[in-house]
């Protein structure tokens, strides 16, 4: 590793003064500024290609490459209240799916693929809970955290259920398509990737992908879901890019899914694991009840 990096800093004549090393990206200051390399797959050179190709242009600038390692500038961000950056974070990935959506041929394997993987996932979570409460309820005396998630357990079925009747609904709708949107998803947006000074950068992008657009909002959500506002930060994505029927319902599957709890930790941490996952249901819930109440309206009429 340090080897190909020595020699990319050779290959374009960088003088380094400091290094140092945060997980996979090694960030350098020189004598024409500061930069990080890292080491990054050739798919995504050909995702920045595209990129550019669609004049999509805000990913800090790549001075050059060897190998598998990338030489990028090192931008600086100015401080901001987190709501303005979450906001401005959703703007620019709602401009991100804007200019690189493209469709693609698709035949109903690839949704029954999709279909199949989210039915045992959810079959898997409500038999793991079924188990659990079976547990629990033996128990003479419960601790804190099973009492808290037995007191809200059939908020947990509830979600399973929306999730369970909405995916068959959602098969319905897409079993006959015979094209699917598609977007570069940056995947792996959280606050801490988004960079704002006279211009605005996504960073972090070694996990880049084509793939539906949703998938962008929804690992933001889970990211962040307890911090934001939501119901706000939604509407302002599909202002931009609104998503088709089938794309939303979809989103609205995944986002109801209960965690798994793990009983791993000492009390404290699972009582606040527990709490946060029910505040998290609580608050899709919220975002998603609107949308239902619409489709239920439109369907009386």
């Amino acid at each position: 590793m340090m080897r190909s990096i020595r020699s990319l800093l050779e290959k374009y004549e960088f003088h380094p003064t400091r290094y140092q090393m945060k997980g996979k990206v090694t960030f350098i200051d020189t004598d024409r500024g500061k930069f990080a390399i890292k080491e990054m797959e050739h798919d995504k050179e050909e995702i920045w290609n595209y990129l550019r190709s669609r004049n999509f242009l805000y990913y800090p600038e790549i001075i050059g490459k060897e190998n598998h390692f990338f030489i990028t500038k090192l931008e600086e961000d100015i401080p901001m209240p987190r709501e303005q950056k979450a906001a401005d974070l959703v703007d620019l990935m709602a401009l991100l799916h804007s200019k690189t959506t493209h469709y693609k041929e698709v035949d109903i394997s690839d949704y029954k693929e999709i279909y199949e993987d989210i039915s045992n996932n959810i079959f898997y979570l409500q038999t793991y809970y079924d188990d659990m409460m079976s547990v629990i309820e033996s128990h003479v005396i419960m601790s804190p955290s099973e009492y808290l998630l037995a007191r809200n357990i059939t908020f947990v079925y509830a979600s399973l259920n929306y999730a369970k009747t909405t995916l068959e609904e959602w098969y319905d709708m897409v079993k006959t398509m015979t094209k699917q949107r598609m977007v570069v998803l940056h995947n792996h947006l959280e606050l801490s990737h988004f960079i704002r000074n006279q211009n605005t950068y996504l960073t972090s992008w070694d996990k880049a992908k084509f793939g539906i657009p949703i998938f962008d909002f929804y690992k933001f959500y889970r990211k962040h879901c307890l911090e934001f506002d939501f119901d706000d930060l939604f509407k302002r994505y599909e202002r931009t890019y609104p998503l088709r029927q089938e794309e939303r319902t979809l989103l609205f599957i995944l986002l109801a899914l209960p965690d798994k709890i793990e009983w791993n930790e000492n009390e404290f941490v699972m009582c606040q694991r527990i709490s946060n996952m029910i505040d998290r249901m609580y608050k899709t819930e919220k975002l998603i009840s609107p949308y239902n109440t619409e489709k239920k309206e439109q369907e009386q009429q």
